[in-house]
């Protein structure tokens, strides 16, 4: 993430590689698990942060508007799947993909 001005430019990983997006502040942005090696915390510093008071923020806060942009109008399961055909030879095979499926 690099942050200029009212601007943000995050790079994210995607199917072909990666891809660069500039969005305009304010942004709510997520992080995988593989960004950073993980810090082992000693007993002593445990301790320290469960004195420690922490501060409760909502996004209304930092002026970010949350509300749903998208509505649900319908889900539904997808069909059962259809019972196989057992075939006796390789050909019989091709015929089947050739004039019943329509594959080759």
């Amino acid at each position: 993430i690099v942050l200029d001005g009212d601007k943000a430019k995050v790079t994210r990983e995607v199917d072909g590689g990666l891809q660069t997006v500039e969005l305009k502040m304010p942004v709510i942005v997520t992080a995988d698990l593989r960004l950073n090696q993980p810090r082992y915390a000693s007993l002593p510093n445990i301790m320290k942060a469960k004195k420690k008071q922490l501060d409760e923020k909502t996004p209304a806060d930092y002026g970010a508007d949350v509300k749903p942009r998208l509505k649900v109008i319908k889900t539904e399961e997808p069909s059962g799947r259809k019972a196989g055909v057992k075939v006796k030879s390789v050909t019989e095979l091709v015929d089947k993909l050739k004039n019943e499926a329509g594959v080759l």
